[in-house]
């Protein structure tokens, strides 16, 4: 199974099962499915709301002997409301509750933006709290203090860029050991990439078929879609693979690991296969052609007011 090596020397399994946008009942049977088959690393996050269907099926692949809770890699993440130092680690401890965990292997900085605690998502400005207040270096300092009490493996941030990442490491002396970002052939996001490989930071790539099934969630329109690009198809067909398989290949060529979200078990299996497909020089090439600097989760939905903006997000 390829793995990626963290600064620390803890290995973290390259493919894993996403579980953003799967629905409670939907979410426990992928993980079952996604252990049985072979996956041994599964994404979850406070704000996907299905991390007690999650915990089931944690608990049930264990009792089944599918896997060890040993030989898993879970990742959770804190939600913006609780960027508070004091409110850090009840946020973890909550997870690790509905998870059925004693640990997580992995704990990351869900986004860059912070809400007032109790605020699930922002309906109006008056919800955010500038970052000049709860400063990201102060929520950074308190996940590390979790991850002393062994509560996290490892602690890392997600959507972060080169300059956050930058400042939280010099205000704290140490360096998130992921970053987990949006990453596909419209987004390949080359300098981030390179900036984190020079940091010492490992990187996870999120949305790398292009979240076409996050298109009604956020009002967005997409033309040709990742899997129907006729590059993708072309690669494909040379290969006998699937588009998907492609564009989870190329993500793991690029060094990344990569979570692709499916309940359903037969593309759940699919994508697994993807670790044994090799591209070729010319293939990445092809690929890398298609960059558009295009977001699928553009994080627009923080921009109701003036504290967050694609300025202050992206550094753009």
């Amino acid at each position: 199974m390829k793995s990626l090596e963290l600064r620390s020397g803890t290995r973290m399994p390259a493919l894993g099962l996403g579980t953003w946008k799967s629905e409670a009942d939907e979410a426990y049977r992928a993980v079952r499915s996604a252990i049985e088959v072979g996956y041994r690393h599964i994404d979850c996050a406070a704000i996907y709301q299905n991390e007690e269907e999650v915990g089931r099926a944690l608990r049930d692949a264990f009792q089944a002997g599918d896997a060890t809770r040993e030989e898993l890699w879970i990742t959770s993440k804190l939600w913006n409301d609780s960027h508070a130092p004091e409110h850090v680690r009840p946020a973890l401890e909550t997870s690790l509750r509905k998870l059925q965990l004693d640990y997580l292997d992995l704990y990351l900085i869900h986004w860059p933006v912070a809400l007032r605690h109790g605020v699930a998502l922002p309906s109006g400005p008056e919800d955010f709290i500038p970052l000049s207040q709860i400063p990201l270096a102060s929520t950074w300092g308190a996940m590390l203090k979790a991850s002393e009490r062994d509560l996290a493996r490892e602690v890392g941030v997600s959507n972060f860029t080169k300059a956050m990442i930058e400042k939280v490491s010099d205000a704290t002396g140490q360096t998130p050991a992921v970053n987990q970002v949006e990453l596909h052939p419209y987004l390949q996001q080359d300098a981030l990439l390179a900036a984190c490989k020079e940091l010492g930071v490992a990187v996870t790539a999120y949305s790398p078929l292009g979240s076409p099934d996050s298109a009604a969630m956020m009002s967005r329109q997409d033309d040709v879609l990742l899997t129907q690009h006729p590059t993708i198809q072309q690669i494909a067909e040379s290969h006998e693979a699937t588009p998907g398989q492609v564009l989870i290949a190329w993500a793991l060529a690029r060094g990344t690991s990569v979570i692709p979200k499916s309940v359903n078990p037969g593309r759940i299996a699919e994508n697994w296969a993807a670790r044994d497909l090799d591209l070729t020089l010319a293939d990445m090439t092809a690929i890398g052609a298609l960059d558009r600097h295009h977001r699928k989760v553009d994080g627009s939905f923080w921009f109701l007011g003036e504290t967050y903006s694609p300025k202050t997000l992206w550094d753009e």
